[in-house]
């Protein structure tokens, strides 16, 4: 029998990996991953140096303490040990990294860094401590062994695949991550659960950034912004056409992403699209949606999940996380870099966003992918 910690956050898809995973024999331990606003609470410490919040008392002052409590519900059904693992500082380096991105003008992921830095990260920190062999998570993503070691697939349900932020797990941790719900289609997720009797059979999936409890994102970012610089930082700047015309001005850069077409706080008679973001010179460029348009990319910190490339090698590259992945060709470059060139325009190639490249010859594996340039 083989320990496995299972993140597990409240929803339906944890809630029935855990069930799976038990089915198939393993000694379950089930952990959610607790930040946001302190609550009080009785804190201890294990081999893994994490705090770890009691059963008995490990509510907290935020959106969340709702999933934590259904969490703990799922494991007292399905007769699991639960725990809180205490990661405000953790999630403090999420939404460090979230808020400095949109100042330099770029468009964060913090859903896949959470990943890297967390789930994939900590989550192994605590299961070496307690002799867990694997971690599991619920995403809608698939493991199978191959000669070459296990590959990365995407998810059955082509409509909930979440292959594409799981890219920048390291590939030594692959042959320890277990991803059960990941051969299922949703419907009949929400049916076995249902069937067990948990009681979030029927819960919405979240939609949300987990820490942008209240408002909107750039809210977010502008009162973290203004408590860092005292609330008085000239952020503004302007806003011109790809012809160089100035039609207006702005608050901040950190208010805009690139294929935004929303809120741009200017009418130029015809729809307008960010299609760029200066930083240094706080321009923030608008133009047409053919504007938009690009036939290559660079992108830094490469994560290989195979062997990695030597040369010129034909993939599908997937620029979003809701887009479909194109023919392309990805060539390595030094430092850790890699050159993506499309067969055909792509729109919405943005800088801060996740690039991940799967097999020409099998679109369902990962092959890996870095942060665009």
């Amino acid at each position: 029998m083989s320990r496995v910690v299972l993140a597990m956050s409240g929803g339906v898809d944890s809630s029935v990996a855990a069930h799976l995973l038990i089915e198939a024999g393993h000694d379950v331990v089930g952990v959610f991953m607790r930040h946001g606003e302190q609550s009080p609470a009785v804190c201890s410490s294990d081999a893994s140096s994490l705090p770890i919040i009691s059963r008995l008392d490990h509510k907290q002052g935020c959106c969340t303490a709702a999933d934590a409590e259904d969490a703990r519900r799922v494991s007292d059904r399905l007769g699991i040990p639960f725990y809180a693992l205490d990661l405000n500082a953790e999630f403090g380096r999420i939404m460090d990294y979230f808020v400095a991105e949109y100042a330099r003008g770029r468009t964060p992921n913090p859903c896949v860094q959470c990943n890297n830095w967390i789930k994939f990260g900590k989550l192994f920190d605590y299961a070496d401590s307690i002799g867990a062999e694997f971690v599991a998570t619920g995403h809608y993503a698939r493991l199978e062994q191959r000669p070459d070691g296990p590959a990365l697939l995407r998810g059955v349900d082509a409509s909930k695949d979440q292959s594409y932020v799981l890219a920048g797990i390291g590939r030594e941790l692959l042959p320890r991550m277990l991803l059960p719900v990941g051969g299922f289609e949703k419907p009949r997720i929400r049916e076995l659960a249902a069937s067990i009797g948990l009681n979030v059979a029927e819960k919405k999936d979240s939609q949300e950034i987990c820490f942008v409890t209240q408002g909107r994102y750039d809210e977010f970012v502008k009162r973290r912004l203004d408590s860092t610089e005292g609330g008085d930082g000239d952020r503004g700047g302007e806003l011109v056409t790809v012809d160089g015309e100035v039609v207006g001005r702005h608050e901040g850069v950190d208010g805009f992403t690139v294929g935004q077409r929303k809120g741009l706080g200017v009418a130029l008679g015809k729809p307008a699209f960010v299609v760029a973001i200066d930083p240094d010179t706080r321009r923030v460029i608008l133009g047409e949606r053919s504007d938009l348009d690009r036939t290559e990319l660079t992108a830094n910190e490469a994560n290989w999940l195979v062997e990695p490339p030597t040369g010129p090698m034909r993939c599908e590259a997937q620029i979003r996380y809701n887009s479909a992945a194109a023919p392309a060709t990805v060539e390595p470059l030094e430092g850790g870099r890699f050159y993506v060139k499309f067969d055909t325009p792509q729109q919405g190639v943005t800088p801060g966003q996740a690039v991940v490249c799967y097999a020409a010859d099998e679109p369902a594996r990962v092959l890996g992918g870095g942060w665009i340039e």
